[in-house]
């Protein structure tokens, strides 16, 4: 009788890169689930399979929404396999399969290259094996140095040395792959005012936000006698300035919404520092120190935005994408100026980016509509507007804050039915692999045979 083997390896290899991934995170994921819900994994009896299908999926998506307090429910155990179903799911388990590749034959297929460079840079010039070196190197190297500062912090307060340490690796591990689960059942805000806390947490998820690519060109142009913002690449400079431009407008959106708010009770140093704190976090993070619940209408409003762009392409994070926002902004400011070309900082995007961008902010606009719409439907049903105030903006923000793998909440993801769970289950699952990406691995590679006759329309 032959070997089944042969075959299953034949099937793999025919699936194309992106159906790769989403059978990848799907294995992971399933694993996950099932070791959560082993009774070793929680302190309060076995998790069901829809809580820990979420928390899985939350973790190796790098989300941070929870349907129970990690701190208290799940063991060290639990946390354990929490802790690495976000490392895996912040470098991508495509990427650590590879990595298992290159040292088990020292080469990848093509496939795999496709992956690699599409998900850490932006042209084929390194080779998958210089690629991910960089991406090992500067996530050990940056998790490190943020856990070595958050124990200074952490040992203070903690029964012991141990512990300390346990809470440092993984608030280190969960900020740099902006997962935003945190041990403490009110995220951070017991160290809202701590300025050692509160900059390495943001630092840690800024430099996990911008991607492998820009940190690692940074850190090489970093050296003395070799910075030229000139040099660096235009992705990297589209990155670093829209990220800027992100984090500055959120908090100060945040100090002048707030401010006889949520931060009037707070001395003036919290008050900067809880607003820049919260416009860092909204970048795909999840940590908090402000309750968003008690937020005001117009905040929460600039937070979806903000949510809904999230990070940079092949980072830790989620959302359109910084590229893809700044593409559309200068595709707009191109067209009212009459250029025929989109540019930026003395370049010209190619126009199949700019395409890309457009397919890719069309996409997420419809998963978010539809997802919202389920939860609406799963969690109010047929209730009137006027008995369902303020809901609707409760369940929008846990709809973009799951696409986005935010993590953010207004506090009903632990009042979320069976089939509303699901649903965010699935928002994170998109929202991680991207919708692009999703459609791709599902659509047939055939182009149409044929071009209809072009015939114009009237717009606007």
């Amino acid at each position: 009788m032959k070997s089944l083997a042969p075959t299953w390896r034949a099937v793999i290899r025919a699936q194309s890169p992106a159906r790769r991934l989403i059978l990848s995170f799907m294995v992971m994921i399933a694993i996950g689930a099932l070791l959560l819900m082993l009774p070793a994994s929680s302190r309060t009896g076995s998790l069901s399979f829809v809580d820990a299908l979420f928390t899985a999926t939350s973790a190796g998506c790098v989300t941070g929404l929870s349907v129970l307090d990690v701190a208290s429910t799940l063991t060290l155990f639990g946390q354990g396999v929490l802790l690495a179903l976000i490392q895996l799911g912040g470098l991508g388990i495509m990427t650590i399969s590879t990595l298992l590749i290159l040292g088990a034959r020292g080469r990848v297929g093509f496939a795999g290259n496709l992956i690699i460079q599409d998900s850490f840079t932006h042209s084929g010039k390194k080779s998958p094996a210089d690629i991910l070196r960089a991406v090992i190197r500067v996530t050990v190297i940056i998790e490190l140095l943020g856990a070595l500062f958050l124990f200074i912090r952490f040992y203070p307060v903690s029964p012991t040395p141990a512990r300390a340490l346990w809470l440092s690796v993984f608030h280190s591990v969960s900020a740099f792959c902006n997962a935003g689960f945190a041990l403490y059942p009110d995220s951070l805000t017991r160290f809202r005012g701590d300025l050692l806390v509160n900059g390495t947490i943001s630092f840690l998820i800024i430099a996990g936000g911008l991607g492998f690519l820009a940190v690692s060109e940074l850190q090489g142009r970093l050296r003395p006698g070799r910075w030229r913002w000139e040099r660096l690449s235009l992705h990297t400079r589209l990155v670093v300035t829209a990220s800027a431009i992100l984090l500055l407008a959120g908090a100060l959106v945040t100090l002048l919404l707030e401010w006889r708010n949520t931060l009037a009770p707070l001395p003036m140093h919290e008050k900067f520092l809880a607003a820049f704190f919260q416009s860092v976090t909204l970048r795909t993070a999840g940590f908090n120190t402000l309750d968003f619940g008690s937020m005001a209408n117009g905040t929460l409003f600039l937070s979806l935005i903000f949510m809904f762009i999230g990070a940079s392409p092949g980072s830790c994070g989620g959302g359109v994408k910084t590229t893809t926002a700044a593409t559309l902004f200068l595709m707009g400011r191109s067209r009212l100026k009459g250029a025929a070309h989109v540019s930026a900082f003395s370049r010209t995007i190619p126009a199949k980016s700019v395409e890309k961008a457009t397919h890719l902010m069309m996409m997420s606009v419809a998963v978010v509509i539809l997802g919202t719409l389920v939860l609406l439907s799963s969690e109010m049903g047929s209730l009137a507007h006027t008995q369902s105030r303020g809901r609707f903006l409760e369940l929008l923000f846990e709809s973009v804050s799951a696409f986005g793998t935010v993590g953010l909440s207004m506090g009903v993801t632990p009042t979320l039915s069976t089939p509303g769970r699901l649903c965010v289950t699935l928002l994170m699952f998109v929202g991680r692999l991207g919708p692009m990406a999703i459609a791709v691995a599902v659509s047939r590679d055939i182009a149409p045979p044929h071009r209809w006759a072009e015939e114009d329309i009237m717009i606007g």
